[in-house]
């Protein structure tokens, strides 16, 4: 039998749009469901009632938070609250760890009241295309294990969801 070369077939995309969409700022509607996940997210901690889900989804929203604010620049002022969001959530993994169960102090559910709407008006700001390379940044940061929230890292071996 001779060999065939299988032509890969790619769906085709309006460059012209996907362009537009990268360098618009993201629709308000998008970006209510992110905020709607984080306050439920927050809600539980507060209420007493967070998983690990939560966790990391707090944990997510302040990592990309200092992303923005150390690295790029969006949003400098918020990061006395995001160090404070941080200590918080380093204390409720540990907490996690002797009890099994997250919580937060008063102080550190408002620190993390305050970055949600920091990170809101950070995510508002700035275009799509760039708040895509954030998190490309976060991931990466995370992954190298600098200056991030690692749940893993903390507790000493990975955690199932």
């Amino acid at each position: 039998m001779r060999k065939r070369t299988k032509r890969k077939h790619w769906a085709l995309v309006d460059t012209i749009k996907y362009a537009a969409e990268g360098a618009a700022i993201t629709p308000r509607h998008l970006l209510d469901k992110l905020l709607m996940r984080e306050l439920s997210s927050l809600d539980a901690f507060a209420r007493g009632a967070a998983s690990i889900q939560e966790w990391h989804d707090m944990a997510a929203l302040v990592n990309n938070a200092q992303t923005l604010a150390e690295c790029m620049g969006i949003g400098k002022e918020a990061l006395p609250d995001i160090l404070k969001a941080e200590a918080g959530l380093v204390e409720s993994a540990a907490r996690f760890q002797k009890i099994k169960k997250f919580g937060l102090s008063g102080p550190s559910i408002t620190a993390l009241k305050e970055v949600v709407e920091w990170h809101d008006l950070q995510r508002a700001s700035i275009p799509r295309s760039q708040y895509d390379e954030s998190i490309r940044i976060t991931t990466a940061h995370v992954q190298n294990g600098h200056r991030t929230i690692d749940l893993d890292e903390i507790l000493g071996h990975p955690v199932a969801l």
